[in-house]
């Protein structure tokens, strides 16, 4: 099964994938192409997004975007693969990427893997980017859209004011506003449970009084409810994993036989409350 986070990093970096990788490259003249398959037949995970650029230095390349919820030791031997094997089936350089979403420790991150057997060596740089350490600002006055869902953990972007600051900017687009959940996930690291959620219903109160709002709803109506189900799906499932791993995932099953999708609303919000499992399958008996 194709991992969800997989799929929303994907939709992350093509709201602007100009200016996202001007800044994971810091190559200003920098130009992407399009965003190819990265799934490699000879391993059974998928890279998370491999763009292929263009600049007047360096010519065509490629991209590869490594995005971990938290650093894995093993990442140096991945990333060296994921490197290789994008060169080989795609025949152009590659400029590999990880970035590091969760700090796990005070640990020193490599920037490369190094290995040495029988007298023969082995390297791969990679650029690293650990999200704690990029000023939040970044994310709020410069145009990449792609870091707004992650603020709460940038460097400086823990207080209320400002989640509230790039929640507003999520709803002011409606391409954004779809990511206002996965940003409330990461809200809860920093902030109150029950403060990211009176964050959310302070600002849906506002939204839902603007003729801008009952526009965009009633559009969604006519283009379909399924479609916003889906996404509902999809959101639930990967706030799931991402807080509570594989025991979040087993109460999938059960929730994608909910065809209503304001029930499906409160348990994506029910799930951004609990801090526990054993919270989350109480509140799923409850509801």
């Amino acid at each position: 099964m194709v991992k969800k986070a997989d799929i929303s990093t994907k939709k992350l970096i093509s709201l602007a994938p100009e200016n996202w990788v001007k800044w994971v490259t810091q190559i200003p003249d920098i130009t992407p192409g399009e965003i190819l398959n990265s799934e490699f037949q000879w391993i059974s995970r998928e890279s998370d997004v491999l763009i292929k650029a263009t600049s007047p230095q360096y010519g065509e390349f490629l991209v590869l975007n490594e995005l971990q919820l938290r650093y894995k030791p093993e990442m140096p031997k991945r990333m060296r693969a994921y490197a290789a094997l994008a060169e080989e089936k795609y025949d152009l350089p590659t400029y590999p990427v990880l970035i590091n979403i969760l700090k796990e420790s005070e640990a020193e991150i490599p920037q490369r893997y190094e290995s040495e057997f029988a007298g023969l060596r082995a390297r791969q740089d990679y650029q690293v980017i650990n999200l704690w350490e990029v000023d939040v600002e970044i994310a709020l006055s410069q145009p990449i859209p792609s870091l707004l869902p992650f603020v709460p953990i940038l460097k400086g972007g823990g207080e209320e004011s400002t989640v509230r600051q790039a929640l507003q900017m999520l709803r002011a687009d409606e391409k954004l506003s779809q990511l206002e959940t996965v940003m409330a996930f990461f809200a809860t690291f920093v902030l109150d449970s029950t403060l990211v959620q009176q964050i959310m219903r302070w600002d849906m109160a506002i939204l839902q009084e603007s003729p801008w709002y009952q526009q965009i709803r009633e559009e969604g109506r006519r283009e379909g409810r399924e479609e916003g189900r889906q996404v509902m799906l999809s959101s639930i499932e990967l706030i799931l994993e991402m807080k509570f791993g594989q025991e979040g995932l087993q109460l999938m099953p059960e929730i994608s036989e909910i065809a209503d999708l304001e029930q499906l609303k409160n348990i994506q919000r029910g799930i951004l409350t609990v801090n526990t499992f054993d919270e989350l399958q109480q509140f799923r008996q409850r509801n």
